[in-house]
């Protein structure tokens, strides 16, 4: 396809559905963030299992399975993929609901994370086949705005479920339940009748838009299922050990490795969940990686190979891991530390975070293509400007006591650190061959799974449990802007010739002709 040809209308209109569905990705995701304090007191939780439930409960399982389900987007139905996963994610958030205890609603966080991880490996595909490279930042911008629209709207809609739930039923609705489990059901059911509509979509010829258009896998569920072997504990053992007794002998050092790290962080910390969890998540990234050198040298080499794009989703990943932490205590700080009401913080903070989210994801979107255009790494000065402008803001919005102030100021951190999103993740898809997309996706959102979600909001609860200040808690998130400037400066430097040199690289690892 000529890349200067007019995109076709379907092409947006299909946009715009995957839009809807990253809406409710993360309305699911972020509803939590409103509910938690009434959460906390209910099930007596502290800031850290706050954290655990948000962030690492979830991200963990979102991070494992994004992997084989993004190798199975490269090579099956993505349409009836991501019908799938909106089916079990909307139903988990549903069953949230019926949660009494922590251990209930880790196990259904765990299930939301599953079905979320088949979302964006499969649209991110999608949307490089139905757009054009030079639109193509600027499509997965637009995408990327359900991100924050859908996470303002968790908190509007939340806030006001649980006010007037618990208005009505002071003592307990149906089913005894209160405010924060009605709000989770809301929530849940109506991704069911989405997922619907999602299955109506139809599916572009991979590749074809670029004019390097891929047969189909004559076996798409084998390489699912080799993923799900190389990257799921124990079965990972089987998996090395069928390569042979030195990858076996490999992979148990990983493990033991990991694991000691994992234990006496959990020793550390007097919070073995989180480090288990976040253990047995690096151990499952460190098996896959090391299985796809075997199996797929290729992709392997675009992606584990290539500083360029390890430094640029790394670099990305600090965004993420003050971004996450933001989104998810900016509503409990707003009630707890300056006494806002539920309904208010939702409508302000939700509010403001969609509408700077959509702005700065749009125009960081826009802008990347315009700096693409005039310098071959232009991408990465947007993901710099993601790490580096929210700095000021955030620090005077959690030590300031004027509550209009602080509500302008989340909008403000919500604009700048959403700008970076569509730039990062054009960079990853510009670094790989069509064929490899969806298992690009998934590791790009390794990082901003592994690293800023699973340990962002956590590490931002802990040393709030740990000093008695939720403030000081998420200004430690401040320790992001200096490991990501140096990470997206080597980006800066390394992206250029590894993306002229995509095909060169891949056929040198053995890619056919």
């Amino acid at each position: 396809m000529d890349d200067d040809a007019p995109v076709a209308p379907y092409s947006w209109y299909a946009l715009g559905v995957l839009v809807l569905v990253y809406l409710l990705n993360f309305i699911d995701r972020n509803i939590l963030s409103i509910l938690a304090n009434d959460i906390k007191a209910d099930l007596g939780l502290t800031d850290a299992d706050l954290g655990f439930l948000y962030g690492t409960a979830f991200g963990v399982f979102y991070a494992l399975f994004g992997i084989p389900l993004g190798r199975l987007a490269d090579s099956w139905h993505r349409i009836r993929l991501m019908t799938m996963g909106l089916a079990l994610w909307s139903a988990m958030t549903a069953l949230s609901g019926f949660a009494t205890n922590r251990l209930a609603l880790s196990a259904a966080r765990i299930g939301v994370g599953v079905g979320e991880a088949s979302a964006s490996p499969a649209a991110y595909s999608l949307i490089s086949d139905w757009f054009p490279k030079k639109m193509r930042a600027t499509a997965l911008a637009i995408y990327s705005a359900g991100l924050y629209l859908g996470g303002g709207i968790s908190l509007l809609i939340g806030g006001l479920i649980v006010e007037n739930w618990n208005a009505t039923y002071p003592q307990g609705g149906p089913f005894g339940l209160v405010g924060w489990q009605a709000a989770f059901l809301a929530v849940g059911i109506p991704g069911l009748l989405l997922a619907v509509w999602v299955f109506t979509l139809r599916e572009p010829v991979r590749g074809a838009i670029e004019g390097r258009v891929q047969p189909p896998a004559p076996n798409p569920f084998r390489g699912f299922a080799t993923e799900l072997f190389a990257v799921i504990p124990p079965l990972t053992f089987l998996s090395a050990a069928q390569r042979g007794t030195r990858a076996l002998l490999v992979n148990i050092a990983g493990a033991v490795v990991i694991g000691a790290i994992a234990i006496a962080m959990g020793e550390a910390t007097d919070n073995y969940q989180q480090w288990i969890a976040v253990g047995i998540g690096y151990y499952a990234v460190f098996s896959w990686a090391h299985s796809l050198r075997h199996r797929d040298a290729p992709t392997f080499k675009l992606i584990w190979g290539s500083p360029a794009f390890l430094y640029t989703i790394l670099g990305y990943g600090m965004v993420a891991f003050a971004s996450y932490s933001v989104s998810f205590w900016a509503a409990p700080y707003a009630e707890r530390v300056l006494g806002a009401s539920k309904s208010v913080a939702g409508f302000w903070i939700g509010g403001g975070g969609a509408l700077g989210g959509f702005l700065g994801v749009i125009l960081g979107g826009r802008v990347s293509d315009w700096l693409r255009q005039r310098n071959p790494a232009g991408r990465i000065l947007v993901i710099l400007f993601g790490v580096l402008a929210p700095v000021i803001p955030l620090i005077i919005a959690f030590t300031t006591d004027n509550i209009p102030l602080y509500y302008f100021l989340n909008f403000i951190l919500s604009l700048l650190g959403s700008s970076a999103l569509g730039a990062a993740a054009a960079t990853t898809q510009d670094l790989v061959l069509p064929r490899m997309r969806g298992t690009a996706t998934a590791t790009f959102f390794l990082s901003t799974t592994l690293v800023g979600l699973a340990l962002g909001p956590y590490m931002a609860g802990q040393v709030s449990t740990l000093s008695g200040s939720l403030s000081t808690g998420i200004l430690s998130m401040l320790i992001a802007a200096p490991i990501g400037s140096a990470l997206l400066y080597m980006a800066y430097r390394t992206v250029p010739e590894a993306e002229a040199t995509v095909v060169e690289r891949a056929r040198a690892a053995g890619e056919p002709a």
